[in-house]
């Protein structure tokens, strides 16, 4: 059950469902990060999404000036007019104060020149929403942790009083350890960025505290774009059911569809998995434009090869995925492996997945294995995303290519306990051809044949040949053959 304190939406979508619609009013919150992960940019919305609500906003600066605070309004293509500015260069400060040594007055009561300076343009402005940007000008005046704890307890008892929002943001130049700042706030939003070994630099974010209020707990992934932060929320399947009908889902092949015993069931996972050129990628197409014809919305994420090449190979085989594109039925998304994050892939699955579409490809997981930040965190992930997908009724595929075309063929990684379906492609030899076959090694939901047939792509389409009784050892790629070839579809 939700807190019923009132709340300040942050104006980040994806924030606010973290924050279950927004931070506690009238608190005082710490943003903390290193610099570059968007504490600026956050706060900026933050102050923003105020004033477009009718509340007073004030943004006072310690260490950058009103231009440079401006410029990232513009950058974002955000107009600051409406919101309040107060700017207080500490060096100009510090030569100001009559102390030589230290900017503190021996009282543990009266404010520094500093404070007042502050306090006075708040009690001027009379904000609802405030910024303070940054600590570490505070934390570098007080000159020792003691007075720094102090001025920011000041901070906290003066706004106790007033009907204020307060964040207050640091670039954790404190020693090591310190939990200063932690302990007072009374909710703590902590930004990271993890530069990869190859590829754009990765952010998440993680709500540390929230004092008597709930929020989804845990790591999500965020990006800064042109407008700001955008935020995806970490994916929680349990979240999420939706009534369908377990039917099949039919391939529009006949024999592929009885070796699956009528088809794939619906709101359930299928792995696809074979060496490169077996024809994953047709397969899954195959399954996708069926599903169009039927009037339901397929997305395929592709990663290891170029769109266009996608949709140019299932057109050629007959499918017509180009028309079922251009009818809006069916969506091809590029994706870059070294850009995006699991949890913007998932975001634009649910995203999808709510809009209607219910037949998702993952081509292939060889290239969602690269957007990991470790491989450890593969199987959770995915997992919770196929969770998810299953309990909206949305039938997923999902391709792997194993390393090795003939022979000894390896996974990247065992991925086949999550799927509730394996097919295995294989490729095998006879009188001097190189065949394809395919099989169903498993079925969770039902009954499947337990045949090996023949996958063929010719004469401008693909189709499965009759069981190949007459050899063994296909699977295991050293076949051999006993009996007549004349039942194979090529020779």
């Amino acid at each position: 059950m939700k807190n019923a304190t009132e709340r300040a939406a942050t104006g980040i979508a994806g924030l606010d469902v973290i924050l279950h619609d927004g931070l506690p009013k009238n608190r005082l919150y710490l943003v903390e990060g290193d610099p570059g992960v968007g504490k600026t940019t956050l706060a900026l919305q933050f102050l923003l999404h105020g004033v477009a609500n009718g509340e007073s906003a004030l943004y006072i600066t310690m260490s950058e000036t009103q231009a440079e605070i401006r410029a990232i309004g513009d950058s974002h293509g955000w107009s600051l007019e409406k919101l309040a500015m107060f700017e207080l260069s500490a060096l100009e400060q510090q030569a100001r104060l009559e102390s030589q040594n230290t900017v503190f007055r021996p009282s543990d009561i009266e404010l520094t020149e500093t404070t007042r300076a502050i306090l006075a343009y708040v009690d001027k402005v009379k904000p609802q929403r405030v910024v303070f940007d940054s600590l570490s000008e505070l934390r570098l005046l007080a000159q020792n942790p003691l007075r720094y704890r102090r001025e920011v307890l000041n901070f906290k008892q003066y706004f106790s009083g007033k009907q204020t929002t307060v964040l207050l943001l640091d670039d954790r130049t404190s020693e090591p350890g310190d939990m200063q700042l932690q302990s007072l706030a009374h909710g703590v939003i902590s930004l990271q960025q993890l530069p990869p070994e190859f590829g754009g630099d990765r952010r998440r974010l993680r709500v540390m505290k929230l004092r008597g209020a709930e929020f989804q707990s845990g790591y999500h992934d965020y990006l800064i774009r042109h407008g700001g932060l955008e935020v995806f929320p970490r994916l929680v399947a349990a979240d999420h059911h939706a009534d369908y009908t377990r039917d099949c889902v039919s391939s529009g092949l006949t024999e592929l569809d009885t070796m699956l015993g009528g088809g794939l069931t619906r709101g359930t996972s299928t792995l696809i998995i074979g060496p490169a050129g077996a024809g994953k990628s047709a397969i899954a197409s195959l399954y996708a434009t069926a599903a169009a014809r039927r009037g339901e919305r397929a997305v395929l994420f592709v990663f290891d090869e170029l769109r266009r090449t996608s949709i140019e190979r299932a057109d050629s085989l007959g499918m017509n995925l180009s028309a079922e594109i251009e009818a809006g039925r069916v969506i091809v998304q590029q994706i870059d492996p070294a850009e995006l994050s699991p949890g913007e892939l998932a975001h634009r699955a649910r995203e999808l997945v709510q809009e209607g579409f219910k037949f998702v490809v993952i081509d292939s997981l060889n290239g969602y294995m690269q957007s990991m930040p470790a491989e450890k965190y593969l199987y959770t992930q995915l997992h919770e995303l196929l969770t998810y997908l299953g309990q909206c009724g949305a039938t997923t595929v999902m391709l792997m290519a194993q390393s090795g075309l003939i022979g000894n063929t390896v996974s990247p990684a065992d991925v086949s306990y999550i799927a509730d379906s394996v097919l295995l492609l294989r490729y095998f030899e006879s009188r001097g051809h190189v065949h394809k076959a395919i099989s169903c090694i498993k079925k969770r939901t039902g009954h499947h044949e337990s045949t090996i047939r023949e996958l063929v792509f010719d004469g401008g389409r693909l189709s499965v040949g009759a069981p190949l009784v007459d050899f063994r050892g296909v699977l295991s790629n050293a076949p051999e053959y006993h009996g007549d070839d004349a039942r194979l579809v090529t020779k």
